[in-house]
């Protein structure tokens, strides 16, 4: 089976080290997913910067290349801030390609944007490394938990969780 191409904005450190492990674990992740998971495209202000290994990736400076590479079926927003990550994410999106981000600032003020964007093109956004990212609870409550009806949570909230969480109550 062919592998998912993966398109990553930004390579900074989080960028950086998510081409690292993906590569390094390649293996491993393929024979948990059922096939490869390949990053085949990736732009960053500045490619010099990066500690990455990236060979075998197509680099370059404008993000738009990413988002509009046909090839890619899956786009990694991991730049940060609002604009132009909302921009960026919204293009991938009426792409058709599903996203990952874990951009805290752009879950909190564009989430709801975001998330509508997506059911309208039938694609997935993925945000668990935005929210308790250390904690895969997302997902379990989605899917492991779906039949339950959950009132509430409880847990202990740093100052970015809940500055997050005040954005979107307000």
């Amino acid at each position: 089976m062919n592998p998912v191409k993966v398109g990553l904005l930004g390579l900074g450190t989080v960028g950086g080290g998510t081409v690292n492990v993906l590569k390094r674990n390649a293996e491993e992740i393929s024979r948990r997913a059922g096939r490869g998971i390949v990053i085949t495209h990736a732009a960053a202000k500045n490619l010099d910067s990066t500690r990455a290994d990236t060979t075998g990736i197509r680099l370059g400076s404008d993000a738009y290349e990413v988002v509009n590479d046909p090839e890619v079926a899956i786009v990694v927003e991991l730049i940060g801030g609002y604009e132009p990550a909302r921009t960026l994410v919204l293009q991938a999106i009426r792409n058709g390609k599903h996203v990952v981000t874990a951009n805290k600032a752009l879950i909190a003020r564009h989430g709801n944007e975001i998330f509508a964007a997506a059911r309208e093109h039938g694609v997935t956004v993925a945000f668990e490394a935005a929210v308790a990212g250390g904690i895969p609870v997302i997902k379990a409550i989605r899917e492991g938990l779906a039949a339950n009806r959950i009132e509430w949570l409880a847990g202990i909230i740093n100052g970015t969780g809940n500055f997050i969480l005040t954005e979107m109550r307000d």
